[in-house]
C-alpha cells in the first residue's frame, strides 16, 4: 500500500490543497467576529504572533508526521511511537463527527448562494428566514445530500485529479473573490434611519486599530485564548487533516519552505475575510451588528446584501460562491483524512473507503438536520452555551477532541520521541528549519501548556 500511495505532483499542488483545507468557514464566520469582540487590531496582533509560533509548531508537527510515516491519522501515530495508536484512533475521530454537521452547513450555504443567483437575496434577508429553512423537514437534508455529494466526488477522484486539480481551480477564484469584496466593502456608505452615515472605512478603523479601553489582564488573556482558539479552525491543526496531506508530500519537497507557505496563504485570507465583513456590516448594522457563527453568515449579512439596493443581489452571489468554494476545499480535507485513514488501517480500495465515509457523513447530516425539527431539544454546555445536535456534536470534536489531540501530539513529540524526530524529517530533502530553536521550546513547553488552560476552559472546569 505504502508503495502505491499516490502524493501531490509538486508544492504548488500541495499548498493550495493545505491552504484550501485551512481556508473554510472557521476563517469566514469566526475570525471577523472575534476581531470585533477583541479590540480589533489588538486581537489580529495576538493572532499572527501565535500563527508564527503557535500554530507554525502543530502545523509543522502534524505534517512531518504524515510525510515522515506516509500514513493517514488512524495509522500515523502508532508508527511515530508504538503505544500511542490510540491518540491515531482519537484524531480519526475527529474529522468522522465533523464531517456530518459540515456537510449540513454546506447544504445551507448551497440554499443561500442559490438564493442570490436566483434574485431572491431580499427574501433571504427577510427575518424568520434562515429559521423556517432549517427547521424544514425535507429541503435541508437534500441540499446537505448534494454538497457531500460534489465532495466524494472530489475525493474519490483521489489525491492528483481529485484534490490537487481541483483546489488549483477553486484557491485562485476564492483569493480573488475575497480580496474583490474586501476592496469593495472599503467604498461602502450608508445612513441609517436616525441619520447617522457611516462608512466602510469606519468600519476597517474598528477592524485595524487597537482597542485598549477597559483592558485588563484577564481580559488580555481572553484575547489569546480566543486567538489561540481560532488558530484551530484557522490551520486544520489537531483533527487529522495536515497528518494525511502530509502523507503525500514527497520526500524531496522542502517541507519547510511549503509550510511557511500554508501559513502566510491562511493568515491572509483570515485577514482578508474580516476586512470583508466587518467593514460591510459596521457600515450598515453598527458595530453592535456582528454576531457569532451562523447568524453573521445567514442572518446579518443578507440584511446588509439587501440595505445595499439592487447591487446587493449580485454581491450577496458573490459572497456565498467564494463561501461555497472555501467550505467545499475544507470539506474535501475532512473528508480526505478519514478515506486515507480507511485505506491505510484496512487495506481499502479508495473507492470503498469513500463509499463508506459518505454512508456514515450522510447518516450523520440527516441526524443532524432532524435536530431542527422532529428531534429538537435544548441543553446547557459545560462552557454555558444553548445547544442542540450540531452544537453538542461541534463542541465534542472542536472544545474537548482537539484540544486533547493537540497536547497529546506535544507531549509525544516534545517529550517522548524528542523534537529531532522533527528536525529531521523538515532537513530531509536538505533545506533548513529556520524556527528549529522555537519550535522546540513551543513543542516542549509554550504550546502543551497554553492548550491545557485552553482545554481546561472549553471543558467548564476553568474560569476566567
Amino acid at each position: 500500500m505504502e508503495k502505491k500511495r499516490n502524493a501531490f505532483t509538486g508544492s504548488i499542488g500541495f499548498v493550495l490543497a493545505a491552504a484550501g483545507s485551512a481556508v473554510g468557514l472557521g476563517n469566514i464566520w469566526r475570525f471577523p467576529y472575534l476581531a470585533a469582540k477583541d479590540g480589533g487590531g489588538l486581537f489580529l496582533v495576538v493572532y499572527l504572533v501565535l500563527a508564527l509560533t503557535f500554530g507554525y509548531t502543530l502545523l509543522t508537527t502534524e505534517i512531518s508526521i504524515g510525510r515522515m510515516t506516509k500514513q493517514g491519522p488512524l495509522t500515523a501515530y502508532g508508527k511515530v511511537k508504538k503505544g500511542w495508536g490510540w491518540l491515531g484512533v482519537v484524531a480519526c475521530l475527529i474529522p468522522m463527527i465533523i464531517m456530518p454537521y459540515y456537510s449540513v452547513i454546506g447544504g445551507w450555504v448551497v440554499k443561500y448562494f442559490t438564493a442570490f443567483v436566483s434574485g431572491k437575496g431580499f427574501e433571504a434577508a427577510e427575518n424568520g428566514y434562515f429559521g423556517e429553512f432549517i427547521a424544514g423537514d425535507i429541503e435541508p437534508i437534500i441540499l446537505t445530500a448534494v454538497f457531500l455529494a460534489v465532495v466524494a466526488f472530489i475525493v474519490f477522484r483521489g489525491v492528483n485529479k481529485g484534490i490537487e486539480n481541483s483546489s488549483k481551480i477553486i484557491m485562485p477564484i476564492l483569493i480573488l473573490l475575497v480580496v474583490g469584496i474586501a476592496i469593495f466593502s472599503l467604498t461602502l456608505k450608508h445612513t441609517d434611519a436616525e441619520g447617522v452615515t457611516r462608512t466602510g472605512l469606519d468600519g476597517m478603523k474598528v477592524y485595524l486599530i487597537p482597542n485598549l479601553d477597559g483592558l485588563t489582564v484577564t481580559g488580555f488573556l481572553r484575547i489569546v485564548l480566543d486567538a489561540m482558539g481560532q488558530l484551530f479552525f484557522s490551520l486544520s491543526v489537531a483533527m487529522g487533516i495536515m497528518v494525511a496531506y502530509g502523507s503525500y508530500v514527497k520526500d524531496d519537497a522542502n517541507l519547510g519552505k511549503s509550510i511557511n507557505q500554508i501559513e502566510i496563504f491562511d493568515t491572509l485570507v483570515a485577514v482578508f475575510a474580516g476586512a470583508m465583513i466587518i467593514p460591510a456590516v459596521v457600515c450598515f448594522m453598527g458595530e453592535g451588528g456582528m454576531d457569532k457563527g451562523p447568524s453573521l453568515m445567514f442572518v446579518s449579512l443578507p440584511k446588509v446584501f439587501a440595505a445595499m439596493g439592487n447591487i446587493g443581489n449580485l454581491i450577496g452571489a458573490l459572497f456565498f460562491a467564494m463561501v461555497l468554494f472555501a467550505a467545499l476545499t475544507s470539506a474535501v480535507s475532512v473528508m480526505e483524512a478519514v478515506v486515507a485513514s480507511f485505506m491505510d488501517k484496512f487495506h481499502m480500495s479508495r473507492t470503498k473507503a469513500c463509499l463508506l465515509e459518505t454512508v456514515i457523513a450522510l447518516v450523520g447530516g440527516v441526524v443532524v438536520c432532524l435536530g431542527y425539527n422532529k428531534w429538537f431539544f435544548n441543553v446547557k454546555l459545560p462552557n454555558g452555551a444553548d445547544a442542540q445536535i450540531l452544537d453538542i456534536m461541534d463542541y465534542i470534536s472542536n472544545n474537548l477532541l482537539m484540544p486533547i489531540v493537540a497536547i497529546s501530539t506535544c507531549v509525544l513529540i516534545g517529550w517522548v520521541v524528542k523534537p529531532k524526530t522533527i528536525a529531521d524529517e523538515v532537513q530531509k530533502s536538505g533545506c533548513k528549519f529556520g524556527r528549529k530553536n522555537l519550535y522546540n521550546v513551543m513543542i516542549m513547553f509554550v504550546a502543551p501548556i497554553l492548550l491545557t488552560i485552553l482545554f481546561l476552559i472549553s471543558a467548564g472546569a476553568l474560569k476566567i
